[in-house]
């Protein structure tokens, strides 16, 4: 294993330490809780947003902690999720008077922690929580992590609209219902040239030949839908935005915003070529493409790979994705 740590057992707390000092007017960290808050939480009269997950997976979720996103997100071990403690304390410190969302993944240790940790929260600080779970991954519908479809790529588009809705002052439930709505309209799915290599364990987490791919991987390492054979990246687009476009119809509403996500170690020079050939697919399949994303932000390590988020759009949708965003993993319009 070749990797830029000290100690696999403090991978995390020595990220995070470097998330402190890289974004000191932007961000404070609490190390003992492994927590990130945006600079000036709790924001009074804001419904705050919380999120988090396994380490892993940056920049989800610290890395969009900021003006017009989360107002704190908690940090497991990798790909291990946090736990209720975190969520608790995060809860409590960015509670501004109007109640608090969990942007929860649909992974079993995740919804079942946030879940404690929001009934803990109603019945020790009689704070008002509200659970959104994202489940857009079409790859499979159970999986040894789950039960239903996986969260993966919709969860950042999540946290930037319902964070957009936040910013303007909805209430909880208003922006409740953004983020219900995005995850309705929402669908995804992932391939892999390579497994990841989680620190602790210092070799990949799944044999994957040289000359095959998994197509359908989780954000984990879990195993996909199937192994086939190296192919040319306009089959591996086919592969991935076909299932995509059955799964729901995105030829209705105002247009798609199109997400080509990195899975860590691959190249930006092959994610805009990846978006070329998906940009064809969808032209040909007469799915109008209105805003776009491409880079690595829902990463699985230095698993090499990519996935696909589609989002139908409408109005209101393409004005939230549009508002001011300051993180230090989406900057716009500040």
């Amino acid at each position: 294993m070749k990797k830029l740590v000290n100690d696999p057992a403090d991978v995390v707390v020595e990220s995070l330490r470097g998330v402190a000092k890289a974004h000191p007017q932007l961000l404070r960290v609490d190390l003992d809780n492994r927590i990130v808050y945006r600079a000036d939480a709790p924001v009074r009269g804001k419904v705050g947003l919380l999120s988090g997950g396994g380490s892993g997976h940056e920049p989800l979720h610290s890395g969009f902690v900021g003006r017009g996103m989360l107002d704190a997100a908690c940090a497991g071990e990798v790909f291990t999720s946090p736990v209720p403690d975190q969520m608790l304390e995060a809860t409590r410190n960015l509670d501004g008077g109007v109640g608090v969302l969990h942007i929860v993944k649909n992974y079993t240790g995740d919804v079942m922690n946030f879940d404690m940790a929001a009934e803990l929260a109603a019945e020790e600080a009689g704070l008002e929580v509200t659970s959104v779970v994202i489940d857009d991954d079409v790859a499979v519908q159970d999986s040894l992590y789950t039960a239903g479809r996986r969260g993966v790529g919709a969860t950042l588009l999540v946290e930037k609209l319902a964070g957009a809705a936040a910013e303007e002052g909805r209430d909880l439930a208003g922006v409740a219902d953004v983020a219900r709505r995005v995850n309705a309209n929402a669908r995804s799915m992932g391939m892999a040239l390579t497994s990841c290599t989680v620190p602790a364990k210092g070799s990949p987490t799944f044999d994957l030949p040289e000359t095959e791919i998994e197509v359908g991987i989780g954000i984990h390492g879990e195993p996909g839908r199937r192994r086939v054979p190296v192919a040319p990246a306009r089959e591996i687009a086919e592969m991935l935005v076909a299932p995509v476009l059955t799964d729901l119809d995105f030829t209705t509403g105002d247009g798609v915003l199109a997400l080509v996500n990195g899975m860590g170690a691959t190249p930006l020079l092959e994610l805009y070529l990846m978006y070329g050939e998906v940009a064809a697919l969808l032209e040909k399949a007469g799915v109008t493409v209105v805003r776009s994303l491409v880079g690595p932000f829902v990463t699985s390590l230095d698993m090499a790979g990519c996935s696909v988020t589609l989002l139908r759009l409408d109005d209101e949708l393409v004005r939230l994705w549009d508002a001011p965003v300051v993180t230090p993993g989406l900057r716009w319009g500040a």
